[in-house]
């Protein structure tokens, strides 16, 4: 499954709607992907409520900015205090994931590439974001105290949903 942000759908920042042919699956952990994307996440239970809810995705862009700050290619993208852009990035996702629209009433809707076009991305750029990405998604677990692995399931869609964002912030040939 690919999920991409909604243009379409101002303030939501949700999915562009039916999983690819095939994909008429389930979450093992209760989340049903029948019908559009949109009301998959939306639906309770929803993955921002399965993965603990705004902890999991506070612990899961604090690795990720935590590795950011030492890499030389994506720190000076970044201000000198990410605290804001941490908040930012954590707010973004659980929305997405079908937590409250904290997000979109605080900056309205994510604007991904307009909001991303005043840096140089290229594929290396990409490619070090996602490699920071999934080596905090890799060590992410469910935000509950058990220690107990995000669901493959889970962990798939967010993936696919970060190599698709990623890949389409690319606004800079290869050098």
């Amino acid at each position: 499954m690919t999920i991409e942000p909604d243009a379409d759908t101002p303030g939501t920042g949700r999915g562009r709607g039916e999983p690819a042919k095939g994909d008429d699956e389930s979450f093992s952990a209760g989340v049903n992907l029948k019908g559009s994307l949109r009301e998959a996440m939306q639906a309770p239970p929803t993955v921002y409520e399965i993965v603990g809810g705004q902890r999991f995705f506070d612990e899961l862009v604090d690795r990720f900015y935590d590795a950011v700050e030492d890499d030389p290619l994506l720190r000076p993208m970044y201000p000198r205090g990410m605290g804001p852009s941490r908040r930012r990035l954590a707010g973004f996702l659980a929305q997405y994931w079908g937590g409250p629209p904290h997000y979109s009433e605080e900056r309205g809707h994510p604007r991904l590439r307009m909001r991303h076009f005043p840096f140089a991305i290229g594929p290396a750029e990409r490619d070090a974001w996602m490699a920071h990405m999934t080596a905090s998604l890799d060590a992410a677990t469910i935000a509950d105290g058990t220690g107990r692995p995000l669901p493959d399931e889970i962990r798939a869609a967010m993936f696919d949903h970060f190599d698709s964002a990623a890949t389409h912030l690319i606004n800079h040939p290869a050098d």
